[in-house]
């Protein structure tokens, strides 16, 4: 049984197909990324795995747990960071965190222990007993971050999670994803930053208009697209069919500027 297994996904809004029969799986102990343009159905993916949106058709299991009919214990395996940074904004974020603690029945001085120690790791101790109505963007993520980690969850989904985090906090966390599948845990993202899904990626998982149109590790995508030795943004590019739309627009921006 693998850390999570999407079958024939398949999610539509009105007249628009969001997931279109969708297929993977990620495996324990493996970073695994969601790549693809804006709209491609990322979003949409993660959102199902958690039990937050029904599916037209197919299935979306974590550790063998379907999600739409068991959506809570889902949640009670998995570290979840949205793409939206969905907080208090009148609390704290140490009351946030204690709040979240009560809700999963976690131990009180145990978790105080571990945020406090995750809260220094991530520079964000100055900031834990300010109202989140005064923090910056990075702050609000890493806030986001420590409520994921807060249950010590064998599997993370995270939604652009490097998102408005300075150089310091990003190689915190790149760390702590790799600590967390030396240790058998899994992880899910999403991303646009090619060279963070290049650097921590075991395989990746390209998707446009909803289908799946590559996967595998990055020198299996290369020979898939006939891109010997090319960086993973220049191998997404090709396998989206964004390469001549670049550079098309490339050349429209120099024709621009030059007048």
């Amino acid at each position: 049984m693998n850390p999570i297994e999407v079958r024939e996904l398949v999610k539509t809004f009105g007249h628009v197909k969001a997931v279109n029969n969708l297929t993977f799986d990620v495996y324990e102990g493996e970073v695994y990324g969601l790549l693809g343009p804006n709209g491609a159905g990322k979003t949409t993916t993660l959102k199902v795995l958690m039990g937050l949106l029904d599916p037209d058709s197919g299935t979306a299991t974590v550790f063998g747990i379907d999600s739409t009919s068991d959506p809570i214990e889902v949640k009670k395996r998995v570290g979840y960071v949205p793409e939206e940074q969905l907080l208090y904004n009148s609390l704290t974020s140490r009351e946030i965190l204690e709040f979240v603690a009560s809700v999963r029945g976690l131990d009180y001085y145990r978790t105080k222990n571990r945020v406090e120690e995750m809260a220094r790791a991530l520079d964000f101790a100055n900031h834990y007993d300010k109202p989140v109505i005064t923090l910056s963007q990075g702050n609000k993520q890493k806030a986001m971050l420590l409520i994921a980690m807060l249950h010590a969850p064998d599997l993370l989904i995270l939604d652009e999670p490097f998102s408005g985090l300075d150089v310091r906090t990003t190689r915190i966390m790149k760390d702590v994803i790799q600590i967390h599948t030396e240790r058998g845990g899994s992880v899910l993202f999403s991303t646009h930053i090619m060279e963070m899904a290049e650097g921590l990626c075991d395989r990746v998982g390209i998707i446009d208009d909803g289908v799946l149109v590559a996967e595998g590790t990055l020198d299996e995508l290369r020979t898939q697209s006939q891109s010997e030795g090319a960086t993973l943004e220049s191998v997404f590019l090709r396998l989206t069919g964004e390469e001549d739309e670049v550079r098309k627009g490339v050349d429209a921006l120099k024709g621009a500027l030059d007048k």
